[in-house]
């Protein structure tokens, strides 16, 4: 499946509105933590109070995720994230406010850790939404397996280029008009799309809670796909740090945010191509084959290069970051309840953004203490452990797609639960 052939399958599901409010919507959560940093730190003159604030924001975010998607879940994804997005896009106005006024840091923390609790989980609802819309279609087996690939494709690309597209607005919106106005250009896109992806006439309903072992998700299949996302977060946490220390000290600071750019793209894109890697390819083996590249692409990163060699450097080590996480997304739907997918896909992806805060912690102090390459280590220690996991723990029966119906368990191999017949084992 081409490239075209992907966003066109995706269009005939769902069409472009959807895809178009998705992506807009989620912009705000990229540039909520960069435009946060920028305004505390020109406002206070602290960079560790800055840290402090974006810092509580982030682990908000990582601990209100999962309940509002379980609330989606369980009610339907329309109210939860309707009135997420409202309340968040009022809660980022009135920190802006303290912050301008002056507020403690103290207040400011705990003002970010509440709007981070709030903020609307669109991307792992947006999968969900995906998700269901093909099992409702009259898609089967190995057709059903392409549309659900083009789906957690198409789904890395949106995040990509929102995390690329994030901080450049900011950057933009800083420079011409305020940092403030940044982090309330957040707010409106979040209140605004936020509301049109709830409204949206492909919002599901709730599904009513599953008992026993078909509604967990503390299982095996779940619990070891929190440990390669949570590495893909220090990894990201790395490579930022090393980029912007690297570009510093060469004197190029302000072509940090064009080189992670760099990244960025050959990532989405290599995240568009999964979806035409063969469904006989288990998902199993690509998140093994994405964990070895992410770990051995980036040794060149220690090479002496100069801007151009370690561009290219970053560039070819992009395309093993979408590979890596779409395949993980795609383990993610073979094995969550499908009651609880939302959920699921909340509290994995909530590892990554933990991963990524730590990472960009320790990071920092790396650099300071060993240069960009001492950020890097991070990044390659990401790839590392998420290899072995995946090569050492993860087993391909957890992920094994059976009969319509059935859900994973902990105790049998672990069918997907929407499953077509004919796939393959993950």
């Amino acid at each position: 499946m081409s490239p075209l052939e992907t966003l066109r399958r995706m269009h005939r599901i769902a069409g472009w509105p959807l895809l178009l409010s998705t992506f807009l919507a989620r912009l705000p959560i990229s540039m909520s933590l960069i435009g946060l940093l920028t305004l505390v730190t020109t406002t206070t003159g602290s960079v560790a109070a800055a840290g402090v604030v974006t810092g509580a924001f982030a682990l908000g975010e990582t601990v209100g995720g999962p309940v509002i998607a379980r609330f989606a879940d369980r009610h339907g994804q329309r109210t939860p994230v309707l009135v997420t997005a409202v309340v968040d896009a009022v809660l980022v106005t009135a920190l802006v406010s303290a912050v301008l006024a002056g507020a403690p840091t103290p207040v400011l923390a705990a003002l970010a850790a509440v709007a981070g609790m709030c903020m609307p989980q669109i991307g792992p609802m947006a999968r969900t939404r995906w998700v269901v819309l093909i099992r409702r279609g009259a898609d089967r087996g190995v057709e059903r397996e392409r549309s659900v690939s083009a789906a957690m494709s198409v789904e890395g690309v949106l995040d990509e280029a929102a995390f690329v597209l994030g901080p450049a607005l900011v950057g933009v919106l800083t420079v011409t008009i305020s940092p403030a106005a940044s982090v309330l250009g957040a707010a409106v896109l979040i209140g605004v799309f936020g509301s049109v992806f709830a409204l949206h006439p492909t919002a599901p309903p709730g599904a009513p809670p599953v008992r026993g072992a078909e509604g967990r998700i503390a299982t095996p299949a779940l619990l070891v796909l929190a440990v390669p996302m949570f590495c893909q977060g220090l990894f990201f946490g790395g490579m930022s740090t090393g980029v912007t220390a690297f570009a510093a000290a060469s004197g190029h600071g302000d072509l940090s945010g064009l080189m992670y750019a760099v990244m960025g793209t050959s990532s989405a894109a290599a995240g568009l191509l999964m979806a035409s890697v063969p469904v006989g390819f288990p998902l199993t083996a690509r998140t093994r084959a994405a964990a070895g590249a992410l770990f051995l692409l980036t040794l060149p990163l220690y090479l002496d290069h100069g801007v151009v060699g370690l561009a290219v450097a970053i560039f070819v080590l992009g395309a093993a970051i979408g590979p890596h996480i779409v395949s993980l997304f795609g383990l993610i739907e073979r094995a969550a309840p499908a009651s609880r997918l939302s959920q699921s896909m909340a509290l994995i992806l909530s590892c990554l953004i933990l991963g990524q805060s730590l990472g960009s912690m320790v990071s920092g102090a790396l650099a300071d203490a060993h240069g960009h390459q001492g950020a890097f280590a991070l990044a390659t220690l990401g790839g590392l452990v998420s290899l072995a996991v995946t090569v050492l723990v993860m087993r391909a029966r957890w992920y094994t797609r059976q009969e319509e119906g059935e859900s994973p368990t902990a105790a049998r191999p672990a069918p997907g639960n929407g499953g077509g017949q004919g796939a393959h084992p993950g």
